[in-house]
């Protein structure tokens, strides 16, 4: 095959996609304004099939809108990108009264539709996606950001004490493995 692509063409072509079907699919069908956060288990057409809210799913929606905020190169207009910070406000906001353990601190892993635990936190990787959300938040929200970066910074504080083994008393390994193994999920 012996194709020239126009990388700016698709460049173009997946930025107005993205902003001309996916984010307004999401803003349309995906938040919960009963309860609070995201319904994350959608059919195509934005029917939700399942009312649980995983943190990680939870938090990257909150990454998703906080990061398009900011983002700079998508000329957009102010009012869309107000749309997208108070969505992610809106994300945040679930995550900061439901997301949490109230003992440890650590991220559940999922919650019912109205922030009840439904899942303990049993590995760093709800964890992941929370201090990734919140540290974003800290950047697009001016009024917030000093609350948002304490929440990324205590995440992260426990995520790097957990990474030895970041799935805890959970650990698939084998105590009588005769080789080490290493995972690939904290590079990732």
């Amino acid at each position: 095959m012996n194709e020239t692509y126009d990388f700016n063409l698709w460049s173009h072509y997946y930025r107005d996609y993205l902003l001309t079907n996916i984010i307004p699919f999401w803003l349309r069908h995906s938040i919960d304004r009963e309860c609070g956060g995201y319904f994350t288990c959608l059919d195509r057409d934005g029917k939700v099939f399942d009312t649980d809210k995983f943190i990680w799913l939870q938090a990257r929606q909150v990454w998703m809108f906080a990061k398009l905020h900011q983002d700079a190169d998508l000329n957009v207009p102010d009012a869309e990108r107000q749309e997208w910070l108070k969505t992610a406000q809106h994300g945040a906001l679930f995550l900061e009264k439901y997301g949490r353990h109230p003992t440890n601190g650590q991220w559940y892993f999922s919650l019912t539709q109205n922030g009840e635990p439904l899942v303990e936190p049993y590995n760093i990787f709800s964890s992941v996606f929370a201090s990734m959300a919140f540290g974003q938040m800290a950047k697009a929200d001016k009024v917030n950001c000093e609350k948002y970066k304490q929440i990324a910074l205590e995440t992260f504080d426990d995520i790097q004490k957990r990474r030895s083994n970041p799935k805890g008393e959970w650990n698939k390994a084998s105590p009588l493995s005769s080789r080490q193994l290493k995972s690939f999920a904290l590079p990732m």
